[in-house]
């Protein structure tokens, strides 16, 4: 019983719920039997589907170790990686360098105006001439950027004046008819070199060697890694520069890049509460070439969950759900002519926009919050980690699927008002807004900080996102700092900035809050603007 002593079954409230239920269930079934709400949903699945295909393929792979400072490399093919001839200070561009090579020694030279133009010896030589060879190194290699004498390719001389009448390129050379030569270029040779004028030519020689073990390049891959395992901040030590090639540098001062005395460091900042990396300062070559191993599979794991939230939940089905559903809620039936039946009956038409969209969000949302699930489990299961399924990926999960609902929601009610403003244009009107909030979606993952952006529904759905994300997983921005501060490819970068709109408290939570008050008050203001235009219209 009521307060007037009326059974429930006739109150007011009741009978309201009635008409609440009715219009509602009537909206659900008018779109589950639409042909156009079938092929959006099933396009949606489809999207889900393809993208859960290649977190699958990307996932299973294994991460191979990558090279991220180059040191492992043999740029000048001498058989010894840039690393160990950096420890040894042999170059890396001189095949002559390495570890335990003699080191070369110019002995002599003929300069481009000097009268004597000839010279006879046992040499390197460096320089351009006719050679009357006793005896010719054909295997000698020497720096590959020198312009070494390739001998396996030589033809005969052209006739007339080398230099003059004709010349040949660096690093060649040519045979005349007596059996000697015309260089032009690096060789090693004994015999009687006779330079042009206006040329040059110089000779040397090689100290003694001695052997030293190449070692193999995968010393040099992963060698100086992050010291932080990925769980706990206060775990961080003195980072150290393990391979040593930054201490290597100025003259083996090392290098102060961060600029706080030290020499070869990395400088963690920390939050007031020591819970977070808040940003990371590293001297150059400290930490340059971190195990990608510890790091990517769960940046991976983190880019495809956020990227896949943001780009494919509320800035795909978040935009064109709305406009293929709710366009047309209240202006279909007027150029239907059922509205005038709906209306007849003993309901406000206010009420009649609210049971509408109810409706329309009713089925839109389950199908949101099925699919967020499905997507949560497959990629629990196969996440990285130790656990068999993920269960702290749910909570962002449930976070996209809040920040879609609310933005199916928002633009629910706005392009259902602008159906009914502008019945005969409001689908290009919201095209046209479709476009603007897909853009300024993407200039908020870029520039979340910038003021246009705050003017569209995606940018507060994707701040909440971000703030789900950071409650979540609150060591996200640790991985966002290393990414950013020792150059490990990541999508995470773009994809995923700590919140902006916590009013000053730093706090996602704030964020959160704000966000949704937002989105809420888009919806009820866009509510109240289609309820006051189809109040005041005729019903033809």
């Amino acid at each position: 019983m009521d307060e007037k002593g009326k059974s429930l079954a006739q109150s007011v409230w009741t009978r309201m719920d009635r008409k609440a239920g009715a219009i509602t269930e009537l909206t659900i079934r008018q779109l589950r039997h639409r042909v156009s709400t079938w092929v959006v949903l099933s396009v949606g699945v489809l999207v889900m589907a393809l993208l859960l295909a290649f977190y699958i393929d990307g996932i299973r792979d294994e991460f191979d170790p990558i090279d991220n400072d180059g040191d492992s490399e043999d740029w000048d093919n001498d058989g010894y990686p840039r690393g160990q001839e950096e420890k040894y200070g042999t170059s890396d561009w001189d095949g002559e360098e390495y570890p335990g090579s003699g080191y070369y020694v110019r002995s002599g030279q003929i300069q481009w105006n000097d009268d004597n133009r000839i010279h006879s010896g046992n040499h390197t030589w460096d320089g351009s001439g006719s050679l009357e060879a006793e005896w010719i190194d054909v295997d000698y290699t020497g720096n590959r950027w020198s312009g070494v004498v390739d001998w396996g390719d030589v033809e005969s001389c052209p006739e007339g004046n080398a230099m003059d009448d004709w010349w040949i390129e660096w690093g060649s050379a040519c045979i005349f008819d007596d059996g000697s030569h015309f260089v032009n270029g690096r060789f090693k040779a004994s015999g009687t070199v006779n330079v042009p004028d206006n040329y040059y030519m110089e000779w040397g020689y090689f100290t003694l060697e001695n052997y030293v073990e190449p070692e193999p390049a995968s010393m040099y891959i992963d060698e100086d890694g992050i010291d932080w395992d990925g769980i706990d901040v206060s775990n961080i030590g003195v980072e150290v520069d393990d391979d040593g090639d930054c201490l290597a540098l100025n003259d083996g001062r090392g290098n102060d890049d961060n600029n706080n005395g030290i020499p070869c460091d990395v400088i963690w900042i920390l939050d007031a509460d020591g819970d977070e990396i808040v940003e990371i300062r590293a001297d150059y070559n400290v930490n340059e070439d971190p195990a990608e191993s510890d790091f990517e599979g769960e940046m991976v794991h983190r880019t495809f969950i956020i990227g896949t939230g943001k780009m494919a939940f509320v800035m795909m089905l978040g935009i064109f759900i709305p406009l293929f559903l709710a366009l047309g809620l209240i202006r279909d039936e007027t150029e239907n002519g059922t509205l005038h039946y709906l209306l007849s009956k003993p309901i406000h038409r206010a009420e009649f926009i609210l049971y509408r969209l109810l409706g329309y969000l009713l089925l839109a949302g389950t199908y949101i919050l099925v699919l967020v699930l499905i997507m949560a489990f497959v990629t629990s299961l196969i996440a990285p980690g130790d656990s068999i399924v993920r269960l702290s990926d749910y909570p962002v999960w449930l976070g996209v699927g809040l920040a879609t609902i609310l933005v199916l929601a928002a633009y629910g009610a706005l392009y259902n008002t602008m159906g009914l403003i502008a019945p005969k244009y409001g689908v290009y009107f919201c095209i046209i807004l479709g476009i603007w909030e897909f853009i300024m979606g993407l200039f908020t993952m870029t520039l979340p900080s910038s003021t246009v952006p705050m003017l569209s529904i995606s940018h507060w759905a994707l701040q909440l996102i971000d703030a789900v994300v950071l409650i979540a997983w609150p060591d996200t921005l640790q991985y966002a700092q290393i990414a950013d501060a020792f150059g490990i490819d990541s999508g995470l970068l773009f994809f995923w900035q700590p919140p902006v709109h916590t009013l000053d408290t730093q706090s996602p939570v704030v964020a959160l809050l704000v966000s949704c008050a937002v989105l809420i008050m888009v919806t009820l203001l866009m509510m109240a603007i289609g309820q006051s235009s189809f109040k005041n219209r005729e019903i033809m």
